[in-house]
């Protein structure tokens, strides 16, 4: 079986796969994180990283947020650097705005993981119904939950939660959807 390597904007990102990844994947599988200290730290040692990995029988997936980019104009510059590093195989993903879209997509997920009552009922409102078109999931989020949620504890509460089939976030649905096909491709 091959590993899987997630080099991730942050720490938000690899609690949210640790708590999505054991429903999706088979228990076997073999997983690895490299957390970077934000979207430049990632950019800027992404090439060597991946030059660097020895470990055989390993496939690449590469995470950040898209924050006020331009999403195409970000996924090209994340395909550059895999390219440069020799490496045109990498599964490249980006979070349509933030990370936080994802669970706003996923209201019954937040209301379970983070106790609060009736959230997952706010699910059919506009403004949820197409989390990826908000323009600050974060904060968005932050006013949803009162100020409970939390980036690092709120990804670890929630991601364990997220339902890959009721996700309303298109970027969420497209990274589970890709994280898949590698699994089947190996």
């Amino acid at each position: 079986m091959k590993t899987i390597v997630f080099f991730l904007e942050g720490p938000s990102e690899r609690e949210m796969l640790e708590g999505l990844l054991p429903r999706i994947l088979p228990a076997d599988a073999r997983i690895r994180y490299m957390v970077f200290k934000g979207k430049q730290d990632l950019e800027k040692n992404l090439v060597r990283r991946l030059r660097g990995w020895r470990l055989p029988d390993s496939v690449f997936v590469v995470m950040r947020d898209q924050d006020s980019g331009n999403c195409h104009v970000v996924k090209q510059k994340l395909v550059d650097l895999c390219q440069q590093a020799g490496k045109d195989d990498v599964l490249i993903r980006v979070a349509c705005h933030e990370l936080e879209s994802f669970y706003l997509g996923d209201l019954d997920a937040v209301e379970k993981g983070l106790g609060i009552r009736g959230l997952s009922a706010k699910q059919n409102n506009r403004k949820y119904r197409n989390p990826d078109n908000l323009g600050n999931p974060a904060e968005e989020i932050g006013k949803l939950t009162a100020g409970l949620y939390q980036k690092v504890a709120g990804s670890r509460a929630i991601g364990q939660h997220l339902d890959p089939a009721c996700n309303r976030s298109h970027s969420f649905t497209v990274l589970v959807s890709g994280i898949r096909r590698l699994l089947e491709a190996t």
